[in-house]
């Protein structure tokens, strides 16, 4: 009986909680904030009023350095822009919330004043995109016109500046062929000393040994036989005592001289590059499941260059890179060895006139190796100590020289092309047709061959 009681009052109560809220009037709820994101552009130096569609309760700025910003009207935000940079700035409402990029651009008037200032006299004017700051007039030399691009890329945030000034000689070649010409020279001296004494394989008085520095090869008895896997430089035997020894001494001297010639050729203020040499594979293993993947390195004579020409003076951002394959400092892995490379690079900017030339010496490499071993107490011993010690001495230089000649090119008209040398001799000609050329008259419809009788003609003309 309760438990029917409890059943029908959670009933009532249930009735009672959907009776009231039918009747009563729904409850607002909370509005949400909505963002959106707009950018504003200004120049360093002047201001902008950026307006918006609510009341403004809060702004945030980022940087004050670049940009600062002061709300003067519940829609309207007064921004001043002080440096070049971007920043952001959040404005928030009551139920809305906008960001903004504000990007501010370095004031073009500023630059070219500057530049005006530093070169009186000259005409030089700048604008501005999004991307890029343009240098446009007329200036009395290059050498002013590579200054003012200087100036103007430091002054301005822009990541790339468009030089084109005018200047005498301008109207040149804009390419620039490299001619570049590396020398290496490698010296290598090594020195070896080193006695084994052994006895026959009767031995002596019975006794049979030997000794050895394992720096070099020495004889070894099995099943009383002596096996010799090298008899070094000098080999002694007494038959007589039973007694033997190999001596290594030997004294090498290397010179090996490489020369590489390669040829580029670049348009201005476009960079350019060459590789002679090869890829060697090197396995990488990845994560923790240990799956090995191959990637290739790069080896051999590198140069890679970027020009900026202005009129006859060429400038030169140079990177010459020699690499070669080093397998005493390699790493073996899975049971191949692999080579690590042993770099001479160098990277300069010069500035240079067509044709001269400048080189890139003094990049040297020394290295000096001594290892001795010894008998321990046998090599102590005077005067026959220095027989029971070996030694090893190495020494090896390397040194490169790279010559570099930039020279201004231009393309070929199609009346400058010069004629390709043809030899009749090569060719299979019918007796009609020698007779032609030998005669330098008439016409043949082959297109080579009417080459060749052109030009056997021409010579006879000569």
């Amino acid at each position: 009986m309760h438990r029917y009681r409890r059943i029908i009052a959670l009933a009532l109560v249930v009735m009672a909680t959907l009776v009231t809220a039918a009747s009563s009037p729904l409850r607002a709820q909370a509005p949400t904030a909505e963002s959106t994101f707009q950018k504003v552009l200004l120049t360093a130096g002047r201001s902008t009023v950026v307006t918006t569609d609510f009341d403004i309760t809060r702004i945030a700025i980022t940087n004050p350095a670049v940009a600062d910003a002061t709300v003067v009207a519940p829609h309207e935000i007064l921004v001043d822009g002080k440096g070049a940079g971007t920043i952001s700035m959040i404005v928030w409402g009551a139920a809305s919330r906008v960001q903004y990029d504000v990007v501010v651009e370095p004031s073009v008037l500023t630059i070219e004043q500057r530049l005006r200032a530093i070169f009186p006299g000259e005409d030089i004017s700048v604008s501005a995109n999004d991307e890029a700051l343009i240098l446009t007039g007329h200036v009395s030399s290059t050498d002013i016109a590579l200054r003012a691009a200087e100036i103007a890329g430091a002054t301005s945030s822009k990541t790339h500046v468009v030089n084109l000034l005018q200047y005498p000689g301008g109207d040149q070649s804009q390419q620039v062929m490299l001619q570049v010409r590396f020398a290496e020279v490698s010296r290598t001296a090594l020195t070896e000393l080193g006695a084994s004494f052994f006895t026959g394989a009767d031995g002596i008085a019975n006794t049979v040994g030997r000794t050895s520095t394992e720096r070099f090869a020495a004889p070894s008895l099995d099943n009383n036989t002596l096996t010799f896997s090298d008899y070094l430089n000098i080999f002694l035997f007494n038959s007589k005592l039973n007694l033997g020894t190999v001596l290594r001494a030997l004294d090498t001297h290397g010179l090996i001289q490489s020369l590489a010639e390669p040829n580029l050729i670049a348009y201005n203020n476009q960079e350019a590059s060459f590789l002679a040499g090869g890829e060697i594979p090197v396995p990488v293993a990845q994560g923790v499941t240990g799956t090995v993947t191959i990637q290739w390195k790069e080896y051999g004579i590198r140069l890679n260059f970027k020009p900026t020409i202005a009129g006859e003076t060429i400038r030169l951002k140079v990177k010459p890179e020699v690499s070669t394959l080093d397998f005493t400092n390699g790493v073996t892995f899975a049971g191949t060895r692999i080579p690590a490379l042993s770099t001479r690079r160098a990277e300069t900017d010069v500035e240079l006139r067509d044709g001269q030339s400048f080189a890139i010496a003094g990049l040297l490499n020394n290295l000096s190796q001594d290892i001795t071993d010894a008998v321990p107490g046998l090599s102590k011993l005077p005067i026959l100590g220095p027989l029971f010690k070996s030694k090893q001495n190495s020494a090896s230089r390397n040194e490169l020289m790279v010559l570099i000649t930039p020279r201004l090119v231009r393309p070929l008209n199609p009346d400058e092309v010069p004629a390709l040398p043809i030899s009749e001799d090569r060719f299979i000609l019918s007796n009609e047709v020698s007779q032609q050329i030998e005669g330098g008259a008439g016409a043949v419809d082959s297109p080579v061959l009417a080459g060749t009788t052109a030009q056997k003609t021409d010579k006879k003309g000569r």
